[in-house]
């Protein structure tokens, strides 16, 4: 496995997201969806708490923390989260391609891994997340998005892909934080250097 220019560090934050190949859809169905939760659960979870994630029909955009702890994968964080990635998106397509007959890659080669930066891009990102299915146009409301965790961020249903505490410390409440997402929904800004950031996404 090649190694990260950027490795993983405990305690750290991390935007972690990849897309189909060719920009082609990686899920088809929503039990497609339900299967890759389960794999973030069974790999990702051990290693890092997952504070925003969002399944798209084409990419997936999950922001975690790596936690200060060694796994029973590796004692290096580096190569715990990397090695659980590459499970998770290796178990994924095979999966995929056994259900629906194809060969190939699925994903636009190796995930993606960005630390962040600091503390606004931290908190932006989370609304940019959740609300991308509004942006991409799939739903009217973020809410209406079942494959991001965003209502349990409203306390609106009860997942285990989330960090309660993050969102107690730095929003205060549900309803201050919705509120921040809406202002994104119909004003669609964001600080300078985040939207520079998301443009860098597409290079």
């Amino acid at each position: 496995m090649p190694r990260r220019q950027t490795p993983f560090l405990p305690g750290l934050y991390y935007h972690i997201y990849n897309r189909g190949n060719n920009r082609q859809s990686i899920f088809f169905q929503p039990e497609n969806y339900l299967y890759f939760l389960r794999g973030v659960k069974r790999y990702i979870a051990p290693l890092a708490k997952v504070v925003a994630y969002c399944l798209m029909p084409t990419h997936y955009h999950m922001l975690v923390r790596v936690e200060p702890k060694t796994s029973e994968f590796s004692k290096n964080s580096e190569v715990s989260v990397s090695r659980a990635m590459m499970r998770l998106s290796v178990s994924y397509t095979k999966a995929i391609n056994k259900r629906f007959e194809r060969i190939g890659s699925l994903f636009q080669g190796q995930f993606q891994a960005r630390p962040i930066q600091n503390y606004p891009h931290l908190l932006n990102l989370c609304v940019y997340i959740h609300a991308n299915p509004v942006k991409d146009g799939l739903v009217a409301a973020p809410e209406d998005w079942i494959y991001s965790n965003y209502l349990e961020w409203l306390g609106q249903r009860n997942g285990t892909l989330i960090d309660r505490e993050f969102i107690q410390e730095n929003f205060g409440s549900p309803t201050e934080y919705q509120t921040l997402v809406m202002d994104y929904v119909k004003t669609r800004y964001l600080p300078g250097e985040v939207r520079k950031y998301l443009q860098s996404l597409e290079d």
